[in-house]
């Protein structure tokens, strides 16, 4: 029962985390940091008891990166409805993760390619990406004032993490691609 821990923090936070998104989209910004910042750190919990218990599994594998995904492209889809980024940061944020699934879905469907290790450029965009939507939920609490001055930067370095990450994943994908002919 123990080794299912990892896999039950994880479902929690998946199923957190819509509601955090709706605390945002209506304008709850510091209950939604508060439920962030516990599924941050159910993140981290997560993946530490799996590590520490020997409980890794498959499904664990799944549903972490899933419930990471939810909540963070969907902080910024709900922060560009709430009028907090511009639209193409949203596109931008999306579509390097649409490019990821196109390209596992294809490899999964037409190759023998299982493994998609994420890589150092796309877990550091998504520390960037975390950080930047920290930033810019604090801006929308009592604290704003304090962190305003942080928003466009924390949004040019996800910019260019972002891209930099979705152009080395492509990269990255055509390498597999002639390696699996």
């Amino acid at each position: 029962m123990i080794r299912l821990l990892p896999n039950l923090i994880s479902l929690a936070r998946l199923i957190l985390a819509p509601f955090i998104l709706w605390l945002i989209r209506a304008g709850e910004y510091e209950r939604a940091l508060l439920f962030g910042t516990i599924a941050g750190a159910s993140d981290a919990l997560d993946g530490y008891l799996a590590r520490r218990l020997h409980a890794e599994s498959r499904l664990g594998a799944y549903l972490d990166p899933i419930g990471d995904k939810l909540l963070l492209s969907g902080a910024f889809l709900v922060f560009w409805l709430n009028g907090v980024t511009p639209w193409w940061l949203t596109a931008l944020v999306f579509g390097r993760d649409a490019l990821i699934l196109l390209f596992v879905a294809a490899a999964m469907l037409f190759t023998r390619i299982r493994d998609f290790a994420p890589t150092v450029w796309g877990k550091l965009s998504t520390i960037i990406q975390v950080l930047t939507a920290l930033i810019l939920l604090i801006s929308e609490t009592r604290w704003g004032p304090a962190i305003q001055p942080l928003v466009w930067p924390a949004i040019g370095a996800t910019v260019l993490g972002t891209g930099w990450s979705a152009i080395h994943y492509a990269w990255v994908a055509v390498r597999m691609l002639r390696g699996a002919r």
